[in-house]
């Protein structure tokens, strides 16, 4: 390993280090409806979102209901996903014009997104529209990773409660996952993408003339080049 691997390594494991009783703690005083800051800057949002849901923010959950709620959400997440591959050819936010994504490609990228593995057997940007993108594999990298949240803090509570009944509900925990702890931290890492430069657009693929053509194999000459870009930050 070279010194600069060596570095980027250690750096990281500081960083986690570093971060994981601040945040822990953050995250503990959020599932427990203690987080003052956050349910001021939160709160308004986070009660919208019950009220258009119809959940109850006090609900107790069974470990069945939960275990339930959590196949059920995930289900439809996959769902979700696979509908808007197949139809992304006939959806905005498509300036390329991209076809619908195969019956397998489909199937494979909806599971792979929903289980926060995000296995991707394409090319991304060349093979998915900007919608699919955005409103299938983007969302998805949010409730996926805050079903699994939830999950995890269901059995905290499991060991915690010992007697109790109830595992809270899991529609409150998926929301305060996404809204107090996934979102704040995309945000800034956001901010610090695009700052860098890193490419924030709804516009087409850009054209780049090449200094050198070149032939393929049937001798045909290349002289452009066909670059990606999108919302990517």
């Amino acid at each position: 390993m070279t010194s600069n691997g060596i570095l980027q390594l250690t750096l990281y494991v500081v960083l986690l280090v570093g971060l994981g009783l601040p945040l822990g703690a953050y995250m503990a005083r959020v599932y427990q409806g203690e987080s003052k800051f956050g349910a001021r800057v939160f709160g308004p949002l986070e009660r919208l979102v019950y009220r258009a849901a119809g959940v109850r923010a006090d609900e107790d959950m069974t470990w069945r209901r939960y275990a339930g709620a959590v196949v059920i959400f995930n289900l439809l997440g996959v769902l979700v996903v696979y509908v808007l591959q197949r139809f992304q050819a006939s959806l905005p936010l498509n300036p390329d014009a991209l076809g619908p994504v195969s019956p397998s490609v489909a199937f494979n990228t909806a599971t792979s997104f929903a289980t926060n593995t995000n296995w991707q057997c394409y090319g991304g940007e060349t093979t998915m529209s900007y919608l699919t993108q955005m409103a299938a594999l983007t969302v998805q990298n949010f409730v996926s990773a805050a079903s699994g949240m939830a999950v995890l803090v269901a059995l905290i509570r499991g060991f915690a409660r010992r007697s109790a009944q109830g595992l809270g509900s899991f529609w409150v925990d998926l929301t305060r996952s996404t809204l107090y702890v996934l979102l704040p931290l995309a945000t800034v890492l956001a901010l610090l993408l695009v700052s860098q430069g890193v490419v924030q657009t709804f516009g087409g693929h850009a054209t780049a003339q090449l200094m050198d053509p070149c032939a393929t194999s049937d001798t045909t000459m290349v002289a452009e080049q066909a670059i990606a870009v999108g919302p990517a930050a």
